[in-house]
This record gives structure tokens, sequence and C-alpha cells, in this order.
């Protein structure tokens, strides 16, 4: 793949630690609301998604996937939202299960190998007959469900789909759980359990066998969530087979469009494993110095975050190539 020249990221003076450059952003920035229109489809499974759109009459479609526990309304989401449609680019945000602020039919939860959803939203997307092409946009656990779609399920892909750009990903499920467990990530994994187990007692009206909520307050670690409630409920043997499955690194090699990875090396969720270095010349790694986790803030006048900078300019060369 052609190096194109991106511009560096140089975080602002104030952030000067990875921990203000990922927390600033998540509670701080405001971004006016897209006027998205909701569409919720249903999924093959008898369940729903909810879909945010943000249309303008382009044949150009950005497919947003947000992180864990985020949903389209979450600043990065919604910048990049308007970025891109400001760009040329119709949007389509859609929220995981679950994430659209009505719990799930089904006794199921949004996780890393959930392609089926995304595939479902790509689908759906196409058939309204108006996009030639389909870019994907991922954001943490939306990265990195983006990259296992496109490699572990390369010969589903439709052909619509032109590029993929994807920002603070764990490729490496196992090595970024071990980092959240690090006492210095206690305050990102203490919010983590927060909300996922607000789901969980949800679903436990419903299903309480498959959802049981004793002693959740014990839970401290995705190893512990993940043993008790995304493995037994997606059909894996336990954590480790969840992360060794759902891990987008061990599929970067059948990747087959244009795929960048763009990952701060200050991120603190991230292990090295995060990092992969691939022979496949579809996928270009990006490692900006600074950025934390799903940051790269901007105080410019503007008020566009160089990840939505960056975005727009690889989106405008996906759309030219």
């Amino acid at each position: 793949m052609t190096t194109l020249p991106i511009r560096d990221y140089r975080r602002p003076f104030l952030l000067c630690h990875p921990h203000l450059e990922t927390i600033y952003p998540s509670l701080l920035r405001r971004v006016p609301p897209p006027p998205y229109r909701r569409e919720r489809i249903d999924t093959p499974d008898d369940d729903f998604l909810d879909l945010d759109w943000l249309q303008t009459g382009h044949e150009k479609l950005v497919i947003i996937s947000h992180g864990l526990e985020g949903d389209s309304s979450r600043a990065y989401v919604t910048g990049m939202a308007r970025a891109c449609n400001s760009s040329g680019w119709d949007v389509l945000a859609w929220n995981f299960r679950g994430c659209g602020g009505e719990i799930n039919r089904r006794p199921r939860l949004t996780h890393n190998g959930a392609t089926g959803d995304l595939d479902t939203v790509i689908r759906h997307a196409i058939a309204s007959g108006h996009y030639r092409q389909v870019a994907l946009v991922g954001f943490s656990m939306g990265g990195n469900l983006s990259l296992v779609y496109l490699g572990r399920e390369a010969q589903m892909v439709p052909q619509e789909v032109v590029g993929t750009i994807t920002f603070s990903v764990p490729c490496d499920l196992a090595g970024a759980s071990q980092r959240l467990a690090a006492p210095g990530n206690a305050i990102y994994m203490r919010r983590f359990l927060r909300l996922m187990g607000h789901k969980v007692h949800l679903q436990a009206r419903r299903y309480p066998q498959e959802f049981p909520t004793d002693g959740y307050e014990n839970l401290r670690t995705f190893a512990d969530f993940d043993n008790r409630y995304t493995a037994p409920l997606h059909g894996f043997r336990n954590a480790e087979d969840y992360w060794a499955q759902c891990s987008s690194h061990s599929y970067l090699d059948r990747v087959r469009i244009p795929t960048w990875i763009i990952n701060a090396r200050n991120d603190p969720f991230l292990s090295p494993a995060c990092f992969p270095a691939s022979d496949n010349p579809n996928v270009t790694l990006l490692v900006p110095r600074h950025g934390g986790h799903c940051g790269f803030s901007s105080f410019d006048h503007e008020g566009a975050y160089w990840s939505e900078v960056t975005t727009v300019r690889l989106l405008d060369h996906l759309g030219t190539s």
C-alpha cells in the first residue's frame, strides 16, 4: 500500500499524560448531536440492532463501529460522523446489541467476534441501493471487530466495501485484558465492569440462568467477566479461547482491501502485540507517539480531532483510488 503523508499528531500541551489524553475527550469533549435518523432492524437470530443514519444524499457511506460500552452518541463517534458527512460521505453509526438505549431480546452480549452483526448492518445498507462505496471506521473494540470481519470472513465481505480505518485497536485481546487488569488502569476496569454489570442485571430479569448476578461485585477483570459470561454465552471454552479466536492480529494476513490501524504508542489499554507488523500490503500500521486511547485531541478553532482529519484524508484517497 502506498504510504500517505499523514500529518503527525501533536498532543495539546495540557494533555501531558496518557490518562489525560484518554479521559479528557471521553468526559469533556462536547460535539453537537448530529441529526441522526434512527432505524431498527432485525437480526437473523430474532434480535435487533439500532442504526443511526446521517444522510445527505451521497453515494458513499461510512459505517462507524463504536467501542466497548459505547454507542452512537459518544463524542468520538459524533465528531467522526460530522467530519465524514462534511466531506461527502453519508454516515451510519450503528449500536452494538444492547447499546442503543434498550436491552436486546436474546440472551447475548456484544463481543469482539460478533462479525455477523456487522455483516448484517453492511448488507442492510448496501441493499438500500443508495451506495456504490462503503468504508468502515472503527474505534477500540469496534476497530477490532471490523478487522476480524475483514480477515476471518474475507470471503463474505461485499465488493462495495472499499477500505477500513481503525483507531486504538486491541488487536491482542489477551494482552489488552492484562494491561487493563493492572493497578494503574483500575479506573477504566471499574467503569467497564459497572457498565457491563448494568446490562447483566437487565438480562438477568429474563434469563436468570444465563446471567447469574450473585457475587458480581467480586469480579475484578475481563478474565473474570469473560469466563463467567462472554465465553459460555457465545460458544467459547473460556476467556482465553474467546480472546484467541477474536483477536484481529491473527487475521490481518487475509485482509483484501486497504486497511489502516492507527494505535498511539502511549495507549494505556494496549499490549505490545496490539501493534502488529504485517506482511500484507493491504494493511498499514500507523503509530503516533501520543494520542492515548480513542483520544487524539485537538484544541484548534475548528474543533476537529486529529483522528477525524486523518480519516477524511484517507477517505479521500479511497474515493479517488
